[in-house]
């Protein structure tokens, strides 16, 4: 795997992770007095989880 695509599978990781912890533990996040809903947490988290999956997947294959 590629230097680049190693940091960005784990930074996407990282993202997803947060989201989940914010989902499990109920955390909430304000930002300039605004709740941000829980619903953007499940939206971020099957993104930044599909784009890591996507990303080992096709960086994987590679070696094949």
């Amino acid at each position: 795997m590629k230097p680049f695509t190693t940091i960005a599978v784990g930074i996407f990781a990282l993202v997803a992770a947060t989201h989940a912890c914010r989902i499990w533990q109920g955390w909430e996040i304000v930002v300039a007095g605004t709740i941000i809903p829980m619903w953007a947490s499940y939206v971020g988290l099957v993104l930044a989880g599909g784009l890591s999956f996507m990303l080992w997947r096709e960086s994987s294959k590679e070696k094949s």
